[in-house]
């Protein structure tokens, strides 16, 4: 098949894909939307209000002034092609053509036929693949500037980029300065940005400092092992074509191919937490890697490689056609509470979410009353832990920000977090009791109560 007709095929079984998930936004990406509402809004992101991930992710999603539907949908496609475009470079630079088609198509697949909550999110993970393939494309080049820039880049999208350093050294260990200046320049106008905007400091802590603290109280995760091999069985075309390449292929590249691997590996596990979208960092180089092995086999050995395929479509695939139906998941059953949880407080005129429960402002698109999208900097538990447990781990800053939390008034509120821990619900701080008076409740849902404030007339 020819690329560009490849390419075009790739666009639309992709986009017809995403499109199922039209009517729905998956919490990872309720985050940015809401942050994007904010700044369509005139707020700036760390100064006006809480944000922990890096500005790229934000800001892809103030594009489309935080809207969901086809318009992220379709844009959500344009990325993964982007990415698979910069898979079919590197990987032609590589090998040839044939490579790059093949690693195009891998990559396609694979940021399609993985965990919905994943693959469907433009995220910080998502976002970092096409730049980490353009660095190694440019240290293939001879060009370490421009490697370093692309590392730079990602940093503004992934906080985990500055292995990509790493990875580019191992092409261009004799141009470390010109990596390193190309990765100054690449984040410098963010940085600039950041500065003038008088949001550098909140970058610090809230991206920095928070990260630090979060990855500093990891709890090793028991089921990391059982994860990685869960991927690994997914993904078995892949390591076949690069077992099959570092076996039978062997030379001066191997070794750096090798290290290349473990490098993102690294990247998966750092903090110790296993999230499905953190494997994009090791889907990059095996993606590369496969397509070479796919290649290079024998036909009867790459049918059987290819027929590994079936395992992630098969287990994914029929998903797509139910959520399209609007058959009911388990997995959803957070986001349908919080979409009716929008529903009752989308007149509101401001609103707090207490819990992290970000769809209630994509849905509702009712503007932040405080400055802290969700309860995690003011309970200060981590959100992957928040619904099992109760143990703050800045629990200073935390009671900090609930006592500049009163000086707010919304006129709604929605725990999203105290039907599901109680120990973590808005009524459990005495610090808010007085305030919190205020407030009726006015609704439940089965993961959501809803307040309104007394003063004003209930909906």
């Amino acid at each position: 098949m020819k690329t560009a007709r490849l390419f075009l095929a790739l666009f639309g079984l992709v986009l017809a894909a995403r499109l199922c998930h039209r009517d729905v936004i998956w919490v990872e990406e309720a985050y940015p939307m809401a942050a994007a509402l904010e700044i369509g809004r005139g707020k700036v992101p760390y100064r006006d209000f809480w944000f922990d991930k890096p500005p790229l992710f934000p800001w892809f999603y103030a594009l489309f002034d935080g809207v969901h539907g086809w318009p992220l949908r379709l844009a959500g496609t344009l990325v993964v092609l982007l990415t698979a475009g910069c898979a079919f470079w590197l990987a032609r630079r590589f090998w040839s053509s044939e490579e790059g088609r093949w690693a195009a198509a891998l990559t396609a697949f694979f940021l399609t036929f993985d965990f919905p909550g994943a693959v469907l999110v433009v995220g910080p993970d998502l976002l970092t693949m096409a730049p980490h393939l353009l660095a190694v494309f440019y240290c293939l080049r001879g060009d370490a500037l421009k490697a370093g820039v692309a590392c730079g880049v990602a940093l503004m999208a992934n906080a985990k980029a500055p292995y990509l350093l790493a990875v580019c050294a191992l092409w261009q260990w004799r141009s470390a300065h010109r990596l390193l200046a190309g990765f100054v320049v690449g984040a410098l106008p963010f940085v600039v940005w950041l500065i003038g905007a008088g949001a550098w400091a909140g970058y610090r802590q809230q991206v920095w400092d928070w990260g630090v603290l979060y990855s500093r109280h990891a709890l090793p995760d028991a089921d990391g092992v059982k994860r990685t091999l869960g991927w690994a069985a997914f993904h078995g075309t892949l390591l076949a074509g690069t077992a099959w390449v570092w076996i039978r292929e062997r030379g001066r590249d191997t070794g750096r191919q090798m290290l290349w691997v473990a490098l993102a590996f690294v990247a998966v596990a750092a903090g110790w937490r296993f999230f499905p979208r953190y494997y994009f960092h090791l889907l990059t180089p095996l993606v590369i890697l496969g397509a070479r092995g796919l290649v290079a086999m024998p036909p009867r050995v790459r049918i059987a490689a290819l027929a590994l395929l079936l395992i992630p479509a098969l287990r994914f695939g029929p998903r797509y056609i139910l959520v399209a139906q609007g058959k009911p998941w388990a997995d959803l059953a957070l986001h349908d509470d919080s979409r009716r949880a929008a529903s009752l407080v989308k007149n509101a005129s401001s609103l707090l979410v207490w819990g992290y429960r970000p769809e209630v402002y994509a849905w509702s698109r009712v503007p932040a009353a405080t400055p802290w999208l969700d309860s995690q900097p003011l309970t200060g538990v981590i959100a992957d832990r928040h619904l099992t447990s109760s143990d703050p781990v800045a629990p200073e800053l935390a009671r900090a920000n609930r006592m500049k939390l009163v000086a707010y008034e919304p006129q709604a509120i929605v725990d999203g977090l105290g039907p599901m821990n109680p120990a973590l619900g808005i009524d459990r701080y005495p610090e808010l009791a007085d305030w919190l008076r205020r407030y009726d409740v006015i609704e439940r849902t089965p993961y959501s109560v809803i307040y309104w404030k007394r003063s004003r007339t209930l909906p």
